[in-house]
């Protein structure tokens, strides 16, 4: 088996393709040790001590490096933990635990919306899963939408988008961009949590 690595515009992060399907849909994110405990592979790989996030999308696993690590050592340990994961065709999940959730339950909508703007809600995630996911995921990452309320869209930045330094300008610039031209009700993007 050959995993392909791709850097990601997050420099701590790297981008990790198996070469076969990771998650059958949706995405995962695990941000600290005891979240990883859901996935014996999340875990193996916070086990090394130098991990503080992992993300599993359709076709890849993002990882993000603790400060100071460098990849040259970390990059070899991750593809072992991968190699031996697929090699042993263990299962992503641990039994009984929530496997595809994008969306952690703490984190869920962190604001209450209106249900008169249901179509405007629609138009944004419409939005969100056919022009900004694609590329987001691209870069090893994904984008949850927390909510909607009085023209400001709230997203979270996942994986390794998740503390990248180009995530404020992706929102700002970009994504809301986007939002704003599509769709005129939409007068700003916030980054949520």
């Amino acid at each position: 088996m050959f995993i392909e690595t791709e850097t990601t515009p997050n420099p701590a992060s790297l981008k990790f393709l198996p070469g076969q399907q990771v998650m059958p849909s949706g995405t995962r994110e695990f941000a600290s040790p005891e979240a990883a405990e859901a996935s014996p592979l999340a875990q193996a790989l916070f086990d090394t001590g130098e991990v503080v996030n992992v993300f599993f999308g359709g076709d890849f696993i993002s990882v993000t490096a603790a400060p100071g690590v460098n990849w040259s050592t970390l990059k070899p340990q991750v593809l072992s933990i991968l190699l031996d994961h697929y090699a042993s065709q263990a299962p992503l999940f641990a039994p009984g635990t929530a496997a595809g959730i994008s969306v952690p339950p703490e984190a869920e909508m962190q604001v209450e919306e209106d249900p008169a703007d249901k179509e405007i809600i629609e138009q944004i995630n419409d939005l969100l899963d056919e022009r900004v996911r694609p590329a987001v995921a691209g870069d090893g990452g994904d984008i949850a939408y927390r909510g909607y309320k009085d023209g400001v869209v709230y997203l979270t930045m996942q994986g390794a988008c998740s503390g990248c330094p180009s995530s404020t300008a992706t929102l700002k610039h970009g994504i809301e961009g986007l939002l704003k031209h599509y769709i005129p009700e939409v007068t700003e993007v916030r980054a949520a949590g």
